[in-house]
């Protein structure tokens, strides 16, 4: 999962970076600084990350083509 793609799905779900946080059980803080490409979170943080939005119906393009590369789609 890339910043840009935990950016996307929050905007698709229309919640702030706080929602994001307490949804996943992590601080404001690590959302923030992740989506901001200040730091990589631990493998078991991004897990939760990844694991709260996908609870809320997002799915992940990981192999995104050439053009359009990673992504993130709302499942109907």
């Amino acid at each position: 999962m890339t910043p840009s793609q935990s950016r996307a799905a929050r905007g698709l779900l229309d919640w702030s970076q706080a929602e994001l946080a307490a949804k996943a059980n992590l601080s404001e803080s690590t959302i923030r600084d992740f989506e901001k490409g200040r730091r990589v979170p631990t493998i078991n943080n991004l897990t939760a990350i990844r694991a709260a939005l996908e609870k809320a119906d997002v799915q992940f393009l990981d192999n995104g083509d050439m053009a359009t590369g990673p992504g993130v789609v709302l499942r109907s």
